[in-house]
């Protein structure tokens, strides 16, 4: 592999330690010292091309592609943040896959503004493992299962098994308004696109990707505040914020939403103690990526949301 050189173009071939990855992470690993913020930025401008073409921040590298990056800016070692070691709760392990239960607030991997996430803080708790992968993501705001590979075999298998639909993924997401249906299939498509400001953002369009929820009433309530609603939502396609955009475009908002939520109301709940956006990603079930036996994986509501849901008293029903 070549050495990069800030004053010039650089082209790196793609190795077994690098297929499958998120162009971002192959990147943010290999420019050591360069900003998380102008990786994202080169990324963003085009600068970064995979085999003669474009590449955006999710492009997933295969073996043997070439990546040209253009000159970069090394910045000075004192400025980069130290990444703590630290290990999350755990809910499954064994040597192919870790699975966690991601707390809210913490990004699962660094870029974008976030010096380092549940990604690198692992990375640097377990320093004699020798592969640790994110499988998939999870919003910053949302907390729940979180599946990371150990192996590359396991890593390959899982990203196959998330892209064809192979995982049954449940969340639990508290709304506003008054959710009629026991069971309600949601078919719109999303489109991602950047605010002027720059920030990520996702809309409901005829020209965004396929996006299937399917919701399940699991409780209401009526408080001083309004009608909220408890629903089961499991998802047949893994969109960026899908959930949360699919909810707020059907004028049912998740409760903390600071992007695609009701913001007066947040703020409100906020001083009733509701500090945090109401999305858990609660259940997995799939076959294991290394021996096919069926796993169930499952991480309860944290107590500071079970405190929440004790808070609205008692439920008003789903019939």
């Amino acid at each position: 592999m070549n050495e990069l050189s800030k004053e010039s173009v650089t082209f790196l071939e793609v190795g077994e330690d690098g297929a499958g990855q998120r162009i971002d992470n192959f990147l943010l690993k290999r420019l050591k010292g360069v900003p998380k913020s102008h990786v994202y930025r080169i990324l963003r401008s085009g600068e970064v091309r995979v085999n003669k073409g474009r590449a955006a921040a999710d492009r997933r590298l295969e073996l043997g592609d070439r990546v040209r990056v253009p000159p970069v800016r090394i910045a000075e070692k004192s400025s980069e943040v130290p990444v703590p070691p630290r290990e999350f709760s755990l809910v499954y392990e064994d040597d192919g896959l870790i699975a966690i239960d991601k707390p809210a607030g913490v990004a699962v991997h660094g870029g974008s503004g976030v010096d380092f996430g549940v990604i690198e803080q692992i990375r640097r708790a377990r320093p004699e493992a020798r592969f640790l992968e994110l499988a998939h993501r999870l919003d910053r705001e949302t907390s729940g299962l979180l599946l990371i590979g150990k192996k590359r075999s396991a890593l390959t298998r899982l990203h196959d098994l998330f892209r064809n639909g192979g995982i049954d993924k449940r969340y639990l997401a508290l709304v506003k308004g008054h959710w009629r249906d026991k069971l309600r299939n949601v078919k719109l498509p999303l489109l991602k696109y950047l605010t002027p400001e720059g920030e990520r953002r996702v809309r409901v369009s005829d020209e965004g990707k396929e996006a299937h929820s399917i919701m399940r009433l699991k409780g209401r309530w009526t408080s001083a505040h309004g009608a909220f609603s408890l629903l089961e939502v499991e998802l047949r396609t893994g969109r960026t914020h899908q959930i949360r955009v699919h909810l707020a475009h059907l004028g049912f908002p998740i409760l903390g939403d600071e992007k695609y939520g009701d913001f007066t109301l947040n703020r409100d709940l906020q001083k009733t103690g509701l500090k945090r956006m109401f999305l858990h990603a609660q259940s997995m079930r799939f076959a294991h990526p290394l021996t096919g036996e069926r796993l169930e994986l499952v991480a309860e509501l944290s107590d500071d949301l079970k405190r929440y849901l004790e808070l609205l008293g008692p439920v008003d029903g789903t019939d």
